[in-house]
């Protein structure tokens, strides 16, 4: 006969909310899986209603979308979860942010509507900054790659070493120099591909198209991500129509 887990079954989810949350400081070298745990445990802190899955071993209701990679700040991470009881929302962010660590701040939580939001982050939007590095050395960099048609890098993943086209996957690319000029920034756009071009995946290609070599390595910081805007090659908000349906 199949077993069948013990007890009641659990209590049925009514409400799923959008959460954005930033990635700063030190933060910034947090893996995925030490954010899960770190939430978590921050949910039953703020005495969020939870909802949980079946099975023999029941889990919290909360789905991840495209974390950024560990070592890289952020202030446009997202995940959702659901609830058993109906909340407010901006409750929520306020009892869930000082639950969490600082350096992992919500920026806002709104309650879901129909449609993937994984469906929304079709792009992000980055930020480079290279100490000592002169802006008149970036830019002749960014120029070559993007005079190229294909930029190809190899990455070690999971199931050994892979190459693919970098160059395909930048939308926008623009060099400038900071307010103290001690250091240059790099903007780029980048179209979410599989496998995702990561911004150290770009610094690998102006190495190989420019022999660029940063004397340190960049802070690296995700400013959005969401719908691509082809036409001004922007991202913009993923969380816009969950707002408009929320009457924020």
């Amino acid at each position: 006969m199949a077993r069948t887990p013990d007890g009641p079954p659990p209590v049925p989810a009514v409400q799923k909310l959008r959460v954005r949350y930033a990635k700063r400081g030190r933060l910034r070298f947090s893996s995925t899986r030490d954010f899960q745990r770190a939430l978590e445990r921050a949910l039953r802190r703020a005495g969020v209603p939870m909802a949980f899955s079946a099975g023999f071993h029941p889990h919290p209701k909360i789905s991840y979308a495209n974390a950024a990679p560990t070592g890289t700040a952020s202030e446009a991470e997202y995940f959702e979860i659901s609830v058993t009881e109906r909340v407010d929302p901006g409750r929520v962010r306020g009892v869930l942010d000082e639950a969490l660590p600082q350096g992992l701040d919500v920026l806002e939580v709104v309650e879901a509507t129909p449609g993937a939001l994984a469906d929304r982050l079709q792009a992000s939007d980055w930020m480079m900054e290279f100490r000592d590095l002169p802006v008149s050395v970036l830019i002749p960099a960014t120029e070559r790659f993007l005079a190229a048609e294909r930029v190809e890098v190899t990455r070690v993943m999971k199931n050994g070493p892979r190459t693919f086209d970098v160059r395909g996957a930048v939308v926008s690319l623009v060099a400038s120099p900071c307010r103290d000029s001690t250091c240059a920034i790099l903007r780029m756009v980048v179209r979410h591909t599989t496998p995702a071009v990561r911004p150290d995946d770009v610094l690998t290609a102006l190495q190989s198209v420019a022999a660029l070599t940063p004397p340190t390595p960049p802070l690296v910081t995700r400013l959005a991500q969401g719908p691509l805007n082809t036409a001004t090659a922007t991202v913009t908000d993923p969380l816009a129509a969950d707002q408009d349906v929320n009457g924020i």
